[in-house]
């Protein structure tokens, strides 16, 4: 049995080698890198979906939720800096500063519902604990049955590993829009048929 296994990990080693130089013969490069990566940037890509579940949780009204759920992705003393189109710049520290600004925002503008959809994930782990990430976000913000408002932006993440997982440290929200559509009237509908 302990020459089964040594003759594998020898075929093993002698195929990694032969590949590696297959790709240097070819002008490539060839890294080799740590099994855990793939899971790291996997579990870093959940904090920016975690992050918009929290943010719809505020928007449906329930703001202990929302608390709840983005002190699961980020750090309590997270940095969250919010460029919106406009020019305007809020700045909030940690995470019930965070929900408590949306929540506040959200009730003034009189928002029912929201959904946040997140796209074109990119993430780069710096070493065990730190990375960086960049995703779209796709904001709706419902008014009523026949108005809702609509952000696009794309939020920029520092990330960090604290006690074995990892946490949105710093975010960056760069908003490129932020419209109003409305349903047609039934005078319009009635036109268009």
């Amino acid at each position: 049995m302990k020459s089964i296994h040594f003759l594998l990990n020898r075929t093993t080693l002698i195929v990694i080698a032969l590949a590696a130089t297959l790709v240097v013969v070819l002008g490539g490069t060839f890294e080799v890198t740590s099994a855990a990566q793939p899971n790291a940037e996997l579990e870093i890509q959940k904090l920016t979906v975690c992050h918009a579940l929290g943010i719809d949780a505020i928007g449906g009204g329930n703001l202990q939720e929302g608390k709840n759920i983005l002190r699961d992705c980020s750090t309590q003393d997270a940095e969250f800096t919010n460029n919106l189109a406009g020019g305007i710049t809020k700045k909030q520290t940690g995470t019930d500063a965070l929900a408590d600004y949306i929540y506040s925002v959200y009730q003034a503008n009189g928002y029912q519902a929201t959904q946040h959809l997140i796209g074109s994930i990119n993430v780069s782990v710096r070493n065990t604990n730190e990375a960086i990430m960049s995703s779209y976000v796709h904001g709706t913000h419902k008014r009523s049955e026949t108005s809702i408002d609509v952000a696009n932006g794309t939020y920029e993440d520092e990330v960090v590993k604290v006690s074995g997982h990892w946490k949105i440290r710093r975010r960056t929200f760069n908003q490129i829009n932020f419209l109003n559509l409305r349903s047609p009237t039934d005078s319009t509908r009635l036109n268009l048929q």
